[in-house]
């Protein structure tokens, strides 16, 4: 009885190691898809940088799909593109409300994100991806790539250069520069003006 038991136990950390190991190399090949940098996919996988670049090799380059594209260097530190137009600040404010939908932040009383994960990991590399594609299904001409949304994700729980702001007019929360004025109008709310749409909608109303 000893010795089936150890080798059940044994089988059992064979199969875990084996369903961890999937996991990783699973997230790797869609973080790839999304064009992610080799740091980022490191990050969240914890593969070694040059098992992710025979992944690329095997999956990507050698087999014909040349639109998959290997980014290097840094990921993007910048905030100014999150608010560098309504139409940028409107997607921007979607991806975190699918981040929050995703339980990768939480948003408290006072508007402040907070992370819901101490550091990366494989679920959170999913949650992140999921999030991301969904953003992409929502946006036809998609502003941010994934790496954007990465920093996006880290730059929004520090409460810092970006924040959450409140809509004066409809009270929908959106991404503000903090150096920049606020005129606690939502990007929504912005573009709406801006088409006629907004004031067609009051005229209506009266």
């Amino acid at each position: 009885m000893v010795i089936i038991y150890h080798k059940e136990q044994k089988m059992r950390l064979t199969d875990d190691r084996y369903a961890g190991e999937r996991s990783q190399f699973e997230l790797a090949l869609r973080m790839i898809r999304h064009e992610a940098r080799t740091r980022t996919i490191r990050e969240c996988t914890g593969l070694s940088d040059d098992r992710i670049r025979k992944l690329y090799s095997t999956y990507f380059r050698n087999s014909g799909r040349a639109e998959i594209k290997r980014r290097r260097g840094k990921s993007p530190r910048q905030v100014q593109r999150f608010v560098k137009n309504p139409q940028n600040k409107l997607q921007a404010t979607t991806l975190v409300a699918l981040f929050c939908a995703g339980l990768l932040v939480r948003i408290d009383k006072n508007n402040r994100v907070h992370p819901r994960w101490p550091r990366p990991d494989v679920e959170f590399g999913h949650r992140l991806c999921r999030a991301y594609e969904t953003y992409l299904l929502l946006h036809d001409n998609a502003k941010l790539n994934f790496e954007w949304a990465w920093n996006l994700l880290h730059c929004i729980g520090y409460n810092d250069e970006l924040y959450l702001a409140v809509c004066a007019q409809c009270n929908a929360r959106y991404v503000q520069d903090a150096y920049a004025l606020d005129n606690r109008t939502c990007p929504t709310c912005e573009i709406s003006t801006t088409s006629g749409t907004l004031s067609a909608r009051v005229s209506d109303a009266q």
